[in-house]
């Protein structure tokens, strides 16, 4: 009989993973749909998802990259990981909106359709 050890590292990762690549393609998706408009509009869109991608990547590294550790460790890692997630996303918008003077509706569609992606990989976790 084969024993099996459970992980809940490599779990968390994997969910985290499959969350990451949900939001990918449902950003490239938003993108294309808005290229008939502008390549501004599309460009915008890609950035918005685009910087809730890499946050939750950078999000990902933080709290599930230092292995297995004491419970109040792990949770100062879990709430780094979320501060240093919505601050870059907060950074990239800036960007986005004050100094590359992206439109910012379709802006805001990016970071919209990427948080709302995450969700399927969650159920489909089950």
């Amino acid at each position: 009989m084969e024993s099996r050890v459970h992980d809940p590292l490599s779990a968390g990762r994997r969910l985290a993973s499959r969350a990451i690549v949900w939001q990918a393609i449902a950003t490239a998706v938003a993108s294309l749909a808005f290229l008939p408009f502008d390549v501004r509009d599309a460009l915008a869109t890609a950035v918005g998802g685009g910087a809730v991608v890499a946050a939750a990547a950078v999000s990902m590294l933080i709290a599930l990259g230092g292995g297995i550790r004491p419970a109040g460790v792990a949770m100062a890692r879990l709430l780094l990981g979320m501060a240093a997630k919505w601050a870059t996303v907060a950074i990239v918008i800036v960007l986005g909106l004050a100094v590359w003077r992206l439109p910012p509706m379709p802006l805001l569609v990016g970071v919209i359709v990427a948080t709302v992606a995450a969700v399927p990989a969650q159920l489909l976790n089950r």
